[in-house]
Parts: structure tokens; C-alpha cells; sequence
């Protein structure tokens, strides 16, 4: 498949020192009203031997943002989700990971996906649903919406997947009370993960990159 006709916008950092089809490959999802250059902003600080890939979400922002999905925040009630966009998006994502693999050669038994806030949401969505296709999932500053998981995922085997989520304890944009109800998901599906909270908001702190550094390199 010619890279240009691929369904998703994205950058790449290729791997070194490693045959491309043996490299492990992160895909990274940004959040709401962002784009693919914001996480592409870590890649330089991963390990050499990741195939690194940032995509932009489908759905354009003005004036230079993207979504995965919208968020209507003039809602009587409150901001709301557009969960048919979200599930279209979770399924261009996983249209997507095959496409790249096929497009770069790529090692498809060592899929690794690392979201932003809208970005982590999907993430679990994609691994939850599909986990045959997923080794780990980076979740920053998200949480598990089970209306996004397909219906039969609770059938689906999750042994072989792991989990790092981590959550600002201040976050203003995604309560951290939703965030602290992915442990107990994630145990029901006998998923291994490590939760943990940092003294910030709606971000990713100096600190909170290393731990997931740390647990990324104990994972691949």
C-alpha cells in the first residue's frame, strides 16, 4: 500500500539498530484539539528500537486542532461525547494499525498504543475490544468509556495484554474520580496494569514521563 494513500495524517520515527520487521512499534494518539506533532514531541526520548507513530485524528479543529470524536460543550447538562464518532474512530484505528503495518513492514505481534486524554479513551476502546492486536497501552490522563468497547469484549481474552495509566490528581478536564475506576476494570479482565496519580492537571509531568519510561522499557 502506498504510504500516501493510508486512512490517518501521521509522522514516523523509524527504528535503528533493528530490523524494522522485529522492531516494536508505539502508535500515538493526541488529545481533543490537538495534533500528531504533540506526542511526536516524546519520540526523540523513547528507545532507538521503537517504530514510532503519531496520527491526527480525523476530525478537524479551528484553527489547527483535530478530534477523535466531538465534545459539545454547549449542552444544558454539561460538555457530552459524540459516541458514534468515537466507535467510528476506534474503528479507523484499528483499519489504521493494519494499514501501517502493512504499509512499513512492520511487527505486528508488538503493537504498542500511547494516548492523550480523547487519545488514551480510544485506546482502551481498540485494546479492550481487540486485544489480539495490542501488546501494551500507554493511557495518559484517560479513562475505560465502556459505551466505546464493543459488545462482546468481555469474551474476548486479555491475558496477553498490559496496561500503564496514569492521571493528574488535579486534572480539570477529566475528573481523576473517573480515571480510579480503571484498576478494577482492568483486574475483572485479569489485565496486568500499574495505576498511578501525579500532583498536576490535565498533563503529563517530567516525572510521570519517566515512570511510563520505566515501565515501557520492563514491557518490550
Amino acid at each position: 500500500m502506498n504510504v500516501k494513500e493510508l486512512s490517518l495524517k501521521h509522522l514516523i520515527r523509524p527504528s535503528q539498530g533493528i530490523d524494522t520487521d522485529q522492531a516494536p512499534v508505539i502508535i500515538m494518539l493526541h488529545g481533543y484539539g490537538s495534533n500528531e506533532e504533540d506526542l511526536f514531541s516524546f519520540a526523540s526520548e523513547l528507545p532507538e528500537k521503537y517504530f514510532v507513530i503519531s496520527a491526527r485524528a480525523p476530525y478537524s479543529l479551528m484553527p489547527y486542532g483535530y478530534a477523535w470524536y466531538a465534545i459539545n460543550f454547549d449542552a444544558t447538562d454539561g460538555k457530552w461525547s459524540d459516541h458514534e464518532q468515537a466507535k467510528q474512530s476506534r474503528d479507523l484505528i484499528i483499519q489504521f494499525i493494519g494499514e501501517v503495518c502493512n504499509a512499513y513492514g512492520l511487527n505486528r505481534s508488538s503493537v504498542n498504543l500511547m494516548g492523550f486524554s480523547q487519545g488514551s479513551i480510544l485506546s482502551y476502546a481498540v485494546a479492550l475490544s481487540h486485544p489480539h492486536l495490542i501488546s501494551n497501552v500507554i493511557a495518559l490522563s484517560g479513562y475505560v468509556n465502556p459505551e466505546l468497547l464493543e459488545e462482546s469484549y468481555v469474551s474476548k481474552d486479555h491475558s496477553q495484554l498490559a496496561v500503564y495509566a496514569s492521571h493528574g490528581s488535579v486534572d480539570q478536564v477529566i475528573p481523576v474520580e473517573w480515571a480510579r475506576k480503571t484498576p478494577e476494570i482492568l483486574s475483572q479482565l485479569k489485565i496486568e496494569h500499574e495505576y498511578q496519580e501525579f500532583p498536576v492537571g490535565h498533563g503529563v509531568a517530567p516525572q510521570n514521563f519517566f515512570s511510563m519510561l520505566q515501565w515501557l522499557n520492563n514491557h518490550n
